[in-house]
């Protein structure tokens, strides 16, 4: 008679294993979300909307036609803003106008200080009074100064991107971290799986889906600009942009793993408030600095190093030939260094609060363990 032989325990996780479990089921609870579909399908239509816009609004002529009495618009039309029509004498000219078949005409006049008028219906273009008038030599001691306009434009773009992907997929992580307490799903996780592993899996996919999401917004950014014909913009708008996203991966996983910190402190969804807010203001307060002080460069340069803003700020000054190539270097090895830092502590807190229900834990006995 045999001896019956006792089951083979299982085999324990290994630590990657573990964690690309637990980004496996935090991919595919987002993935199979409607909300979270829909809100991509509308980034994407919205980016390349916007585009497509621009492309028309580039694209559009925009020429301003005028008739002309013999050569007083010889030098306008050689401009491709300019559509010219030669007519005999000034009543044709005149009858051209009240017509509405041109904007205005150009008449040459010996008592004019330019040498010519313009005879316009209500009011002239303003472009063509410009382009007529004289105007004074100007020299410029910084020509190759950037627009304040475009700087704001991009710091828009790039901090509303990095804001808006940080919240989106951050805030979640909070809320399952504190949806495991409340439910005490965490107890049964974490006899299976330590909690570090826990942590290292939910700011793994939760970063891939971020940075997924980032990525398929560049390539429609990159699809419309081509099919627009503005490859002047993506030339120049192409390494900005490789360096915001490699920024970003690094600048987000420095706040998912606050996010998941800041959720262990707490058992209960409505008092996550509390615990969120540093970690949003940290999301935010960088955003608002790009923009209100895009201009300056010294306080540019200074947030191109600091790890929350150095996402937002570093690309624009590159984008703008304001950073040695080093700099960018030694702005990510920094920011590198903080998401260490950041994940270590978070793990402390993680770790410490996971199985503490009831009241809040305060950040020091979270520390303290």
């Amino acid at each position: 008679m045999s001896i019956p032989t006792a089951p083979a325990r299982p085999r324990a996780l290994s630590t990657s294993r573990g964690a690309w479990l637990v980004a496996e089921r935090e991919i595919g609870a987002r993935v199979r979300s409607k909300a979270f579909l829909i809100s991509t399908v509308i980034l994407v239509l919205a980016v390349f909307g916007g585009i497509l816009w621009m492309g028309i609004a580039s694209s559009s002529s925009g020429t301003t036609s005028i008739a002309a009495v013999g050569g007083a618009a010889d030098g306008l039309a050689a401009s491709d803003a300019y559509e010219v029509t030669e007519v005999t004498g000034r009543a044709d000219a005149e009858e051209l106008v009240r017509s509405g078949d041109v904007e205005a005409a150009v008449i040459e006049d010996s008592a004019s200080p330019t040498g010519v008028i313009i005879i316009a219906d209500e009011s002239a273009p303003e472009g063509l009074v410009a382009a007529l008038s004289v105007a004074p030599t100007v020299e410029l001691l910084t020509p190759d100064a950037p627009d304040f306009g475009a700087r704001y434009v991009l710091g828009l773009l790039f901090g509303l991107v990095f804001m808006m992907a940080a919240i989106s997929f951050g805030t979640p992580i909070t809320t399952s971290v504190v949806e495991e307490k409340q439910t005490r799903i965490i107890e049964i996780l974490l006899s299976a799986i330590p909690a570090r592993v826990l942590l290292a899996g939910k700011v793994i996919g939760n970063t891939v889906l971020a940075l997924g999401q980032i990525l398929l917004l560049i390539g429609v950014a990159m699809v419309g600009l081509i099919v627009t014909g503005q490859d002047d913009l993506l030339r120049g708008f192409g390494a900005p942009v490789l360096w915001f996203a490699v920024f970003f991966l690094f600048g987000f996983i420095l706040l998912a793993a606050m996010f998941a910190a800041a959720g262990s402190l707490v058992s209960r969804q409505e008092d996550a408030g509390a615990t969120l807010t540093p970690v949003m203001y940290l999301t935010m307060i960088p955003y608002f600095l790009v923009i209100f002080f895009g201009g300056n460069s010294t306080v540019m340069t200074v947030l191109s190093y600091v790890p929350f803003s150095a996402p937002v700020a570093m690309p624009i000054r590159l984008f703008f030939s304001e950073a040695q190539w080093w700099e960018p270097l030694a702005a990510l090895a920094l920011l590198l260094a903080s998401c260490v830092a950041m994940i270590l502590l978070g793990a402390k807190i993680y770790e410490n609060s996971l199985l503490r229900m009831g009241a809040r834990v305060s950040l020091k006995d979270a520390l303290r363990g």
